[in-house]
């Protein structure tokens, strides 16, 4: 019986530890090395000059930094500068150089504060993770372009994954009809890999906007309008049994048709096979 005792005393600690502490995310030096990456191609993507790029972890430490050729000395330390006032004050540096311009120039005598445009907060799954702070490009906006690109970038501490699928994958996804590429973690999309063969029933995404490219087949479509019949069939998804009052169109191979969310859409006739691609964007 003592061990029973024991091991509730054991739980109650565990769980009285656990209330009084987080799991806490913070950037990884490959993190910060796939921030830089994604900043040096935007600025190669936009001819942009030479700058400095740093980027900081949640606390303002230094944990990369590159000086791209022919970036004036100082800009090193401008640059962590403004990484690591994006991160200690939660906002793009940005804000602070208007407010100041606004006339609240006290705040520049803040310690550790560096109130010009260029840094931003590197953010994951809604938790600061870090900064990355650019100086030395074109103009202050494009250190902040950089800035941005760098941060965007960043999927959880690694740089975003290209995704391939080869022909065999993409035809046996056709073959039944399936989601070809789920979201991945932090992104907003999905594409399926979608097949008809008969009329379907009225759809509404309350979230999601299609982006539809015919491969081959035709189908008659009908969007807007009025769907008849709604139900709920998960959430944010509703399916009816027809559209009224809607535009009817004829779809092709090579067609593509864009169906923002919320709007009723139904494939009201199919001839044959029809093949399309599905990109769903949330």
């Amino acid at each position: 019986m003592k061990y029973v005792f024991l091991l509730f005393a054991l739980i109650l600690v565990s769980i009285s530890v656990n209330a009084q502490t987080i799991d806490k995310k913070s950037i990884t030096l490959d993190g910060a090395r796939a921030v830089i990456s994604g900043a040096k191609a935007y600025a190669k993507k936009n001819n942009a000059p030479g700058g400095v790029i740093a980027v900081v972890d949640d606390g303002g430490n230094l944990v990369a930094l590159e000086r791209l050729d022919g970036t004036f000395t100082a800009g090193a330390n401008i640059s962590v500068g403004k990484a690591k006032t994006a991160v200690m004050f939660k906002r793009p540096t940005k804000f602070f150089e208007d407010v100041i311009k606004n006339g609240r120039t006290s705040m520049v005598a803040l310690p550790d504060f560096t109130p010009l445009q260029g840094g931003v907060p590197i953010t994951i799954d809604g938790q600061i993770v870090g900064g990355v702070g650019v100086s030395g490009a074109m103009s202050a906006q494009q250190d902040e372009e950089l800035a941005i690109a760098g941060a965007s970038a960043l999927n959880g501490g690694v740089a975003l994954a290209v995704t391939f699928f080869d022909s065999k994958t993409v035809a046996d996804a056709f073959a039944e009809g399936a989601v070809l590429s789920g979201a991945a973690k932090g992104e907003n999309y999905m594409v399926h890999a979608s097949r008809r063969e008969k009329a379907g029933l009225a759809e509404v995404h309350d979230l999601d906007t299609d982006i539809i490219y015919v491969l081959d087949g035709t189908a008659t479509i009908v969007t807007g309008g009025r769907s008849v019949e709604p139900k709920a069939v998960e959430p944010n998804e509703h399916r009816g049994t027809s559209i009224e009052s809607g535009e009817t169109r004829q779809l092709k191979k090579g067609d593509v048709l864009i169906i923002p969310k919320g709007t009723p859409h139904w494939f009201k006739q199919v001839d044959g096979t029809f093949l399309y691609y599905v990109v769903k964007v949330r």
